[in-house]
This record gives C-alpha cells, sequence and structure tokens, in this order.
C-alpha cells in the first residue's frame, strides 16, 4: 500500500504542485490549506509525513508542528521555507521538523529528501537518542549538537551526515553507504557531495585538539574516540 503525505499550504499552486509530483513518486497525497484543517485532517488520516509550510494564515508551521509534539504525535515532518533565513530553519529544527526544503525547491531533491527521512523513520527507532563522541554530544530528542558542552549550529544534512558517522563510530563507512544514509542515493554515484559536507563538519568541530574525522583513500570516513 502507498505510503499517505500530508500537504499543508496555502498557496494552491504549490499544493497542485506537490500532490502531481507526490503522486507520480508513488505516494497518495491529502491536502490542508492551513494549520487548523490539518489537524481537522488528522483526526481520520494517518499520514507517513507531513509537508508543512510555515508562512500560512490562521496557524503557520511553526505553530502547527509545536502542536503536534506537545500532543505526543511524533509524524515526521518536511517543512517548506521561502527564504533560508537560519533562523526560521533553526527555529524548525528545534520544534521537531525533520528536515526543511526552501522554495522554489527542485522536484528530485525534494523526493530524495521525502524518502531519506521515511526511512531514517523507521530505521531509527532503535538509535540511542543521544550520542557521544569525544567533546561532541547529540541529544536527538532536542535536535542539538555541542562540543564540550558548547552548541554547534549544523545544517539537517550536516546532522544526519555527524549522526551516522557517530552511531557507527569506528568503523569506516564508504561514500556510496553515506550516500544512501543520508541523501538517499541508493545507485553508484560519483558525486563529491560527502567530502563536501564532511569539510564543513570539519570546519565546525575539528577544534580544541580534536581531529576525530578521518578520510580513508579509497575506502571512505569514519570518526574515532580521541586518544
Amino acid at each position: 500500500m502507498a505510503e499517505l503525505i500530508m500537504i499543508v499550504d496555502d498557496e494552491p499552486g504549490v499544493r497542485a504542485l506537490l500532490n502531481d509530483t507526490l503522486r507520480i513518486a508513488g505516494f497518495e497525497t491529502v491536502e490542508a490549506s492551513d494549520g487548523m484543517s490539518a489537524l481537522t485532517l488528522l483526526r481520520t488520516h494517518k499520514p507517513a509525513l507531513l509537508v508543512i509550510d510555515i508562512n500560512m494564515p490562521l496557524m503557520d508551521g511553526f505553530e502547527l508542528v509545536e502542536r503536534l509534539r506537545t500532543s505526543g504525535d511524533a509524524t515526521p515532518v518536511l517543512m517548506l521555507t521561502a527564504r533560508e533565513d537560519k533562523a526560521d530553519i533553526t527555529r524548525g529544527l528545534k520544534i521537531g521538523a525533520d528536515d526543511y526544503v526552501v522554495k522554489p525547491f527542485g522536484i528530485e531533491e525534494l523526493i530524495l529528501r521525502i524518502k531519506a527521512i521515511l526511512r531514517r523513520s523507521t530505521k531509527n527507532a532503535a538509535v540511542p537518542t543521544l550520542l557521544t563522541c569525544g567533546p561532541i554530544t547529540i541529544d536527538d530528542d532536542q535536535h542539538l549538537v555541542t562540543f564540550d558542552g558548547q552548541e554547534v549550529d549544523l545544517s539537517p544534512t550536516e546532522y544526519r551526515l555527524l549522526q551516522i558517522l557517530i552511531e557507527k563510530k569506528g568503523r569506516v563507512l564508504s561514500k556510496n553507504l553515506l550516500l544512501d544514509e543520508v541523501w538517499g542515493i541508493t545507485f553508484e554515484s560519483e558525486s563529491t557531495v560527502v567530502d563536501t559536507y564532511i569539510s564543513y563538519l570539519r570546519k565546525k568541530l575539528h577544534r580544541e585538539g580534536f581531529e576525530g574525522i578521518r578520510t580513508i583513500r579509497g575506502v571512505g570516513f569514519q570518526i574515532q574516540e580521541p586518544k
């Protein structure tokens, strides 16, 4: 049976685009034009994921996500934002969104992100919510990364990549495995995106003597506890 995705957006054109795109990708869809309508629909529908626009009348995306999480509803959420405002993005992730896409978005990227969230939501059921490696701690319940107790600002992709590395710390992880786990790319790819994001993590986390993220040439990457 196809997984159900709820689209919550006040723009009819965006809803129509998302509806057509998701159905072509093999999903079932249900639509709501604002947060209040979404809450009403959720009484009778149980989606696998919600795609929620931030800027809506009556009840914006933030309030909708906050209400869901406060009520104990852990349905995965992908947020849509009209501008790459770091404050908006950080707020959305902290209140419980799983990822975000900036409008205008690419259809292929959107589908890959949705599939990655759905795969993570089933895989992560047995994953500890608190992960550590040396000075780094990930508190997944709070969607928070700290280095020696100080918060580190990571993008959703950086966060997920670090999470995978620490979940499997000490193991050498191939580029293809990381492309699959983080980006939902399940085919052979020559993409350099993994190298790029590893470099982003090193810039933010290799400090105060910690240099735990290693490149194993020709194989992949690993993170190690400091010696």
